[in-house]
């Protein structure tokens, strides 16, 4: 199995965000309305940052462990078509497992990529146009 160079990035920069929606009872969202209001944070989106953040740096631990254990590539890691064709030229696959984000190229075909990636495992979020993702809807866990 090839192994790829990765990018650390601990934290998305700038645009780098993704979008996820959460559920809270009305006295919750009240006592967060209530802290913007009195100045504590800039809006609802800046607290609940905070407290996730909060939340990581107290399990930053088991992260790091979890993360050398299960040997996962940590921040960005990203799969160009020549990244692909030389897997492809070394008759290898690949196991991509990425806490972060793992992307795949807009210009790799879906039969390349099929062809070399065995397993996608990623705890963040996965990019790669729809034919790659249909082409790998199988080995994605």
């Amino acid at each position: 199995m090839k192994k790829l160079a990765a990018t650390d990035l601990s934290r998305p920069k700038g645009g780098d965000t993704e979008k996820i929606t959460i559920n809270l009872g009305p006295v919750d969202l009240g006592q967060i309305d209530l802290l913007v209001e009195e100045g504590f944070y800039s809006n609802r989106t800046d607290l609940i940052r905070t407290a996730i953040r909060n939340q990581l740096a107290l399990h930053a631990q088991v992260v790091h462990e979890t993360v050398t254990r299960r040997a996962l590539v940590l921040g960005l890691q990203h799969f160009s078509k020549l990244d692909l064709e030389a897997v492809r030229a070394a008759r290898e696959r690949l196991n991509i497992q990425v806490l972060g984000l793992a992307s795949i190229a807009a210009d790799v075909p879906a039969e390349l990529a099929a062809a070399t990636i065995e397993s996608v495992v990623v705890l963040g979020a996965f990019h790669a146009s729809p034919a790659v993702k249909a082409a790998l809807a199988g080995k994605i866990r």
